[in-house]
């Protein structure tokens, strides 16, 4: 089931410890910074539930009766949690995602999904990504040289000005495009 979503998406890939919640924060950051309203989504790969921050309240009481999404808002900030038996796609949680007040989403994670990527490259050895991976329209690299054509902009981690100019870009060109 593809999403057709007129908010622009961004994934941030690359293997665990390549820096991509780093990287997710400064272009968090940055776009915020722009005056866009961002989203995020993460994919939790470590296995099991993601550890919940209610334990002991009333909303994990309502869904330990059975609620499968539970909400609790306080100063304007609404926090979900939400059980899907058949578990949660990408998909499903972009479909969510298109009802809020957002202009850009950025995905941390979810290799395989088809959305436009930034891969994060630690090693050598991390460089399979790029034979695996469709959509890849910028590396940032932990290693000189990048040896690799891939017909995408190779960008090093200590070039955060560069990357960063390049991903405003990046959306103030997919913005024109809708």
């Amino acid at each position: 089931m593809a999403v057709e979503l007129k908010i622009p998406v961004l994934q941030i890939v690359g293997f665990q410890n390549s820096g991509k919640t780093t990287l997710l924060t400064k272009i968090i950051e940055e776009m915020n910074d722009s005056g866009l309203r961002v989203g995020t989504i993460k994919h939790h790969g470590h296995g099991g539930f993601p550890e919940s921050a209610d334990t002991d309240k009333d909303t994990a009481k309502h869904r330990e009766a059975g609620a499968i999404v539970t909400g609790v808002e306080g100063a304007g900030m609404l926090q979900l949690h939400a059980y899907d038996v058949e578990g949660w796609t990408l998909s499903k949680m972009l479909s969510f995602y298109k009802s809020l007040p957002l202009d850009i989403i950025l995905i941390e994670g979810f290799k395989r999904e088809p959305f436009p990527k930034v891969v994060l490259l630690r090693s050598e050895e991390d460089e399979v990504l790029l034979e695996q991976l469709e959509n890849i329209q910028a590396v940032i690299s932990w290693y000189k040289p990048f040896k690799t054509k891939i017909g995408s902009p190779v960008f090093y981690v200590s070039e955060e000005s560069d990357y960063m100019t390049w991903v405003k870009s990046y959306f103030e060109r997919i913005d024109s495009i809708e």
